[in-house]
């Protein structure tokens, strides 16, 4: 009934027999949707390439809709159809399941029976009355709780960042509409919004669902989240023109002005708009689908963490095995004791504290990277960092200052090269450099001109997703040169000799032009901060402002008295000033001085002559045309914006004070009447903290690839000013380049280019993921709403603090607080120092909880009837060794040359070979002094108490040797250094001696817990003996190690082994598929714009 014009065909229903027909119970296998004229419902639609009309013919509604919106019926109907306008939420997880999902593993297992069976033998001693066993028992079953509620509660409190994307993409989205509906223009909640609805829209609103405009006014809307681009997009409602592949969805999101998209927001005029998408079929529905669908991946020391606890529970279930048969059968316990002392011995090897110290390590890595401006959302992320081989960063503002700049300024003689760090002003900050930027850049040496300028910043052909709508002065046809006549002028002025700096007088002449025609407000101090006016035309402000020039003062001086506006059609604007004599020379009082900047290719045509060296009070020449054409080139083949300077003189009679002119006044005379004073090339410099930050990225072994929707030559030269272009990676590829490759070609490409240009964010997915197809660590950075599902993929995402929005942030695992790829360098060294920590964690937890167990078993096997620990003891030493001594290795700080050595291996081994040794040396020495100990101790005349307490310190002060020695991979602990850097250090083992001293001396807790009693003086001599012991056989296997590697041994575990080969070949099997991005929904990409129902 609601829609006639289409025809359903069932096949394969199944419908129940019965006398009522309940349309609810058919089961509906294959439907297929045609229209009158026979052919599919169309769900393609290019709204963008249509007229308004058809727009309103393939929404089925009236051209009246324009004027009076939906009736209420026309609303209803179509909600039961499309739903309601939001994003379809992902499942959560209940609290039940998280919790699930934290206690699901063998090691809680082992430590709920023991749980159990303390509880059992503690109701035996409430039946049998035995008080000690009751306290001991039940004091275990509450550490055991404790532990794993402790345990559980970090890891659920650690979860959700994947959620939180969504949830933020949410909250984006529009709270109320303003809609046309029966002729009244009413506000409805946004979730009420259908396809078809009339929205009216006004400067500061939220657009809630995609629309294609019927009506603009002054409509400019700001669509950065979404395309990047940062300026406001003027908003129209005739159609697009058609692209040259022929396919509408080609046309950039930027680019596809009559549309308005859910999420952005009107920054000025007004507007009415008819509804196309809404919910998840809108652009940010569909990216929050790709976020979604992204799966998140777990770190490699999270994996390898699980997979060492697998092999360590395999081991500790056949320790516990033997320790129950070696207790019943050779020490004659009986059956329960016997299988209480197997599960002690478990309860002694389980590193209850693993989890909480591994928490701790990531905890003061993200503090101290909080103080560097780098803010990490999920703690396990901080150890990928460590293991990155590449970081893909964006350019604008990350790589670069986000500042447009003059980096130099060319006259008809001289060059000169601005300082674009200045933070003085000094005329110091303009130097002539005759040899700066003279030759074409080497890949377009031999290019003729307009192709050159096709490819750059100059080009009138907007970039690719990222129009340039901020420079406006570009270059329509560059003519090529006559090669005999590009030399420079022959003739001098006084201005500065090569490599010195010119007064600042010349400075305020040569730079007039573009102080005084200019309605720019330059920032603070120089700065950004509330500057107003284009970005292009404040940077010959702030390069005048640094060069000590009176920028205000100039434009006191000579106000405007008239001009000509600019305008994107002639590109180009003039000024008329009275001429001061210190710029424009004696001899003008009758005259008027004209300032004209513009398209450096147009303003040429216009000049009859040139000032010498941009002297405007000096001598004045006429122009060399090919000269200044083939410089146009050169500045432009660089990647550099170039804007023409020039000047004239009227007399005064012939302009009215106040008068707006037309473009004639310039363009419309019969001869060529203007001043070439020079020309400025423009550019965003690179951050000068990021040239060094790179540096040291490629000394520690890690690539830098950077990705921007820049213009092909801007990208280049950035790069090589950066040195990420370099012989090795000496082009740049393009995003449609990329497109059109296969995966083979795309793996390929990423491993031989550091420079992307021209890139959309589905090229960032594919980088990412073809990046990680070839066996990389990647890290991504991204500020919009567009990247978030590149964030998601890459193995370490980072958002922008300052520019980015909450979508991006959220996707991200790091947040960088200042924008500066420096951060993301430091960041790097801090994981590397996590990853070398978490190896000295497991060097001190392994040892020692391989020790407590072995000591039971061993101990019995050694003719002990007894066990030498107690399962208090052993969660005692288990916990305070965890998070005292362990602490200790969480919080060391970097080694020397942590960023000399390359990243770590994909796939390298937390535990390798080496460490493994090294562990498996510290368990035997310890195991062994430990049991020693109690028998050397019996020897002595000890009760088994004493026994008891003996064998705890020895295994607690043993583990503190092993601490002190772990501290250096290599440096021998036989040093003061070990009294440097980590005064936590001597607190944590002051504070494990002065613990165990109160535990053994304590009446009442050494003994009802414990089973203790107090030392005598001769067994604290043992157990000094054996900690120095325990000492010396740590620092002699590093000697040894040292030894091998100076022998070209890989004690670092670099190489693969024949066990690494065989657990990657597994990692590799079921990992196929393209890693081009992918959407449940049969758009070719997300940035179509198309009803999808």
């Amino acid at each position: 009934k609601a829609y006639p014009h289409l025809s359903l065909s069932f096949s394969n229903c199944k419908v129940p027999r019965g006398n009522q027909f309940d349309c609810a119970q058919v089961r509906i296998m294959s439907i297929e949707m045609t229209e009158k004229g026979g052919g599919k419902l169309s769900t393609d639609h290019p709204w963008h390439c249509k007229e308004k009309d058809e727009c309103l013919r393939l929404m089925e509604l009236d051209a009246n809709v324009k004027s009076q919106g939906l009736s209420e019926a026309q609303a209803l109907e179509r909600k039961n159809i499309y739903g309601e306008n939001k994003m379809t939420e992902e499942k959560k997880k209940t609290i039940w399941q998280r919790i699930w999902d934290q206690v699901a593993n063998v090691l809680v297992f082992i430590l709920f029976v023991v749980a159990v069976v303390s509880a059992i033998q503690g109701i035996i001693s409430i039946v049998s009355n035995d008080s000690e066993s009751i306290i001991t028992n039940w004091i275990q079953v509450g550490l055991i709780v404790l532990v794993v509620s402790v345990n559980t509660a970090i890891g659920i409190y650690q979860e959700g960042s994947a959620e939180a994307a969504a949830e933020a993409l949410k909250n984006m989205l529009s709270a109320d509409a303003r809609v046309i509906r029966g002729g009244v223009e009413k506000m409805i909640p946004a979730n009420e919004v259908v396809p078809g609805d009339l929205v009216v829209l006004s400067t500061g609103d939220s657009i809630p669902a995609d629309m294609r405009m019927m009506e603009t006014i002054n409509l400019a809307n700001l669509e950065a989240a979404l395309t990047g681009e940062a300026v406001p997009i003027d908003k129209i409602t005739t159609p697009i023109a058609m692209p040259a592949s022929g396919e509408p969805k080609d046309v950039p999101l930027g680019d596809r002005k009559n549309m308005c998209y859910s999420a952005t927001l009107v920054a000025s005029g007004s507007g009415k708009g008819l509804v196309i998408a809404t919910g998840d079929y809108t652009q940010i529905g569909l990216i929050n689908n790709m976020v979604q669908q992204t799966e998140s991946r777990k770190t490699d020391v999270l994996e390898q963490i699980d997979q060492v606890s697998k092999y360590l529970a395999y081991f500790i279930l056949a320790v516990g095995i033997t320790t129950f048969f070696v207790a019943w059968l050779h020490a004659g316990q009986k059956p329960l004791d016997a299988l209480s002392t197997a599960l002690t011995c478990a309860v002694a090897m389980i590193p209850e504290g693993l989890e909480a110290i591994v928490t701790m390590v990531y905890g003061w890595a993200v503090t101290n990277m909080a103080k560097q401006n780098a803010i990490i959302r999920a703690l396990p992320a901080v150890e990928t960092l460590g293991s990155v081989t590449v970081i893909c960063s964006d350019k604008t503002g990350t790589l670069t200052k986000n500042e447009m700049s003059v980096v130099a300024f060319v006259t008809s003689k001289a060059r000169f090269k601005v300082d674009t760090n200045a933070s003085s002003r000094v005329s110091t900050n303009f130097v002539r450099d005759d040899s700066y930027l003279t030759k074409r850049a080497d890949h377009h040496e031999k290019d003729n001109a307009d192709d050159i300028v096709k490819d750059g910043p100059n080009s009138n052909v907007g970039r690719r997703n990222r129009k340039s709508d901020d420079y406006e002065f570009t270059v329509d046809k560059l003519e090529d040169a006559n090669p005999e006549e590009t030399g420079p002028s022959t003739n001098e002025v006084g201005v500065a000799g090569d490599g010195t700096s010119p007064d600042s007088a010349y400075v305020k002449g040569a730079l007039a032009c573009g102080v005084l025609c200019s309605k720019c407000v330059l920032g603070e101090n120089g700065t950004r901060k509330n500057e107003i006016g284009n970005p292009t035309e404040l940077s010959i402000l702030r390069a005048a402002y640094f060069a000590d020039v009176d920028v205000e003062g100039i434009k006191k001086e000579c106000p405007v008295v008239a001009e000509v506006p600019f305008s994107s059609e002639y590109k180009f604007m003039a000024t008329i000033h009275d001429p001061l004599p210190e710029i424009d020379g004696e001899g003008h009082d009758d005259d008027y001085v004209v300032y004209v900047k513009g398209a450096p290719d147009r303003m040429v045509k216009f000049c009859a002559n040139q000032c010498s060296n941009g002297s405007t009070t000096g001598v004045v020449e006429s122009i060399k045309e090919d000269y200044w054409l083939e410089q146009i080139a050169v500045l432009s083949s660089h990647g550099l914006r170039v804007l023409a300077m020039c000047r004239a003189f009227v007399p005064k009679s012939d302009i009215e004070a106040g008068a707006q002119l037309g473009q004639e006044f310039v363009n419309g005379r019969s001869e060529r009447w203007l001043t070439l004073v020079g020309l400025c090339a423009i550019m965003d410099p690179p951050r000068p903290e990021c040239v060094q930050a790179i540096k040291e990225a490629h000394g520690a072994g890690v690539r830098v690839a950077m990705i921007t929707g820049d213009h092909k030559d801007t990208a280049t030269a950035i790069g090589h000013m950066l040195g990420i272009v370099d012989e090795t990676y000496s082009e740049a590829v393009t995003g449609l380049e990329l497109d059109n490759m296969t995966d083979d070609q795309l793996k390929e490409s990423v491993m031989t280019h550091n420079v992307f240009a021209r890139a959309s964010p589905e090229n960032k997915i594919m980088i990412v993921k073809a990046l990680q197809a070839v066996g990389q660590v990647c890290s991504m950075t991204g500020d919009g709403v567009n990247d978030a599902p590149a964030l998601k993929a890459a193995n370490m995402g980072v958002a922008m603090g300052i520019e980015g929005t909450d979508v991006a942030r959220e996707a991200a695992e790091m947040i960088l607080a200042d924008d500066n790829f420096a951060t993301i360098v430091t960041a790097v060294r801090e994981g590397r120092v996590v990853w070398d920590n978490l190896r000295k964690v497991l060097l001190i937890n392994t040892p020692v909880n391989n020790a407590q167990g072995l000591s039971v078993l061993f101990g019995m096997v050694c003719g002990l009837p007894y066990s030498p620990l107690t399962p208090i003891q052993v969660l005692y030493s288990n916990l305070i060794c965890a998070v005292t001594l362990g602490f200790v290795c969480a919080v060391e700080p970097a080694e020397d040359g942590i960023m000399d050595a390359p990243p770590r291996r994909v796939g390298k081994r937390l535990i390798g070979r080496y460490l493994f040794l090294r562990i498996a040396l510290g368990t035997i020495l310890l195991t062994g002094f430990v049991v020693g100990s109690v028998f050397w101790a019996q020897s002595l005349g000890k009760t088994d108490s004493q026994c008891r307490a003996q064998a705890l310190s020895v295994l607690n002060l043993g583990a503190c040797a092993v601490t002190v020695s772990a501290r250096f991979t290599y440096n021998s602990s036989f040093h003061p250094r070990i009294f440097r850097d980590n005064k936590y250090c001597w607190y944590s083992i002051l504070i494990v001696i002065v613990l165990q001293v109160a535990i053994i001396y304590i009446p009442g807790l050494n003994y009802y817990v414990f089973k203790m009693r107090a030392m005598d003086a001769d067994q604290w001599g043992i157990t000094a003996l054996f900690m120095f012991f325990q000492f010396v056989g740590m620092e002699a296997e590093k000697a040894f190690r040292r030894y091998l590697k100076s022998k070209g041994a890989d004690t670092d575990d670099r190489e693969l082994t024949v066990i690494d080969r065989i657990l990657a070949d597994a990692d590799k099997q079921g990992q196929t598929g393209s890693f081009r991005a992918e959407s449940k929904h049969d758009i070719a990409s997300f940035r179509s714009v198309e009803l999808h129902r």
